[in-house]
């Protein structure tokens, strides 16, 4: 008898046993050869599908004339990439990452260095019960997480965590430490929570009244995921400080931390870096998703879709026995249920639809954003029979 060969991966991420070796579109195909409808999205980063044929072009081209250079030199598309975002948002500077996780380090870096070079001694920063920030240690320390802290601590000090939502503790938990106030608009891990709108006006004005930074982290909900560019922009206000990666290279390594004049101004030469962080591959890709996805009839369509997809899973939860809620906003759904929300995910992926368990025993479904209707339809169907399977 052969004995199984263990892998030498870490463990991390558990046993895996399902394998795709080919995407293109809204699809994915096993090594079995099977065919899947993917509203996981590699948890809302392939904005674009898979394999798109103008990232494809994009990268091909890049690939034959330069990879990578040190940030010590000129890298003509950072500029370009940079300016371009700064045009679509309420942005001056950015500074480039290859990951949410480090965009998130990058902008609590600046929230600290404000408050440092104006010498207000204030440090303290405010997140939120359900937060998910990464994996690091400055994210972990905010989120507060136990899910994900345990057994790595301490953790680092300077972080005040309150309830979602709740205005009143809010008001209460602001002193003469609060520098910062950092939030997601639509908490992905948390459970496809949105923030009210009303919530994120009062945050900008108790910031604004009290010399404190608002850090928005879109690393999931931003880049054309909620129908507009970023999640801000529904509230009519701008964060001071935003993270943004995932969507933002559609697959590619890619994370922006963006920021005003204003906030980023200790972040001077020799002050942050990456070694990766804007290298000319990834501003080619990026360049092309945001040129793509920032275009008005593209995300017009997005928001419509997504308000197709939200209507018939609302007209699921009045009919099912099994959910207990629809959440969400844009293309970032969930669906709350009775019965566990791994048993649900694993039918639906048992039927041939991808999805992504979220907290709060929510399951995930964020598609590509270039999903169509007749996907979306086969996506509902799916989810009824898998209910209907589950409701037995």
């Amino acid at each position: 008898m052969v004995s199984k060969l263990l892998s030498n991966v870490m463990p991390t991420y558990g046993n895996k046993t399902l394998e795709f070796i080919k995407g293109d579109g809204c699809y994915l195909y096993s090594s079995q050869n099977k065919k899947y409808l993917d509203f996981a999205s590699g948890i809302a980063v392939n904005s674009l599908g898979h394999c798109h044929p103008k990232l494809i072009e994009t990268l091909n081209k890049q690939s034959k004339q330069l990879w990578h250079v040190s940030n010590l030199y000129k890298i003509k598309k950072q500029e370009q990439f940079a300016k371009l975002l700064c045009k679509y948002s309420f942005a001056d500077k950015v500074f480039f990452t290859n990951s949410g996780t480090e965009s998130i380090e990058c902008g609590i870096k600046i929230i600290r260095g404000y408050h440092s070079y104006h010498k207000t001694k204030k440090t303290e920063i405010i997140t939120f019960d359900g937060a998910f920030h990464g994996r690091t240690y400055g994210a972990l320390s905010a989120q507060k997480n136990k899910k994900y802290s345990n057994g790595f601590g301490p953790m680092l000090k300077g972080f005040k965590q309150i309830e979602f939502n709740n205005e009143k503790k809010l008001l209460l938990a602001i002193n003469k430490k609060t520098a910062g106030i950092m939030i997601e608009p639509i908490q992905g891990e948390g459970g496809i929570r949105p923030a009210d709108l009303s919530f994120l006006k009062l945050l900008r004005k108790i910031c604004n009244k009290n010399n404190i930074l608002l850090f928005f982290d879109e690393v999931q909900c931003g880049f054309g995921r909620s129908g507009k560019l970023f999640s801000y922009e529904w509230a009519k206000i701008k964060p001071d400080i935003i993270s943004v990666a995932k969507g933002i290279g559609s697959g590619f390594p890619l994370g922006a931390c963006m920021s005003t004049n204003k906030a980023c101004v200790a972040m001077t030469k020799g002050s942050h870096g990456s070694t990766y962080g804007g290298n000319p591959l990834a501003m080619s890709v990026g360049l092309e998703v945001l040129k793509i996805i920032s275009n008005k009839r593209f995300l017009s369509k997005v928001d419509k879709t997504a308000r197709y997809f939200w209507k018939n899973l609302k007209k699921l939860e009045n009919t099912s026995n099994i959910i207990l809620e629809v959440r969400g906003a844009g293309l970032l759904l969930g669906i709350k249920t009775k019965i566990s929300n791994i048993d649900f995910s694993e039918q639906l992926k048992k039927n041939k639809l991808l999805n992504v368990p979220a907290a709060d025993n929510t399951v995930r479904l964020a598609p590509p954003l270039v999903v169509s209707y007749k996907e979306i339809d086969k996506s509902i169907a799916i989810i009824k029979k898998s209910l209907k399977e589950l409701s037995r």
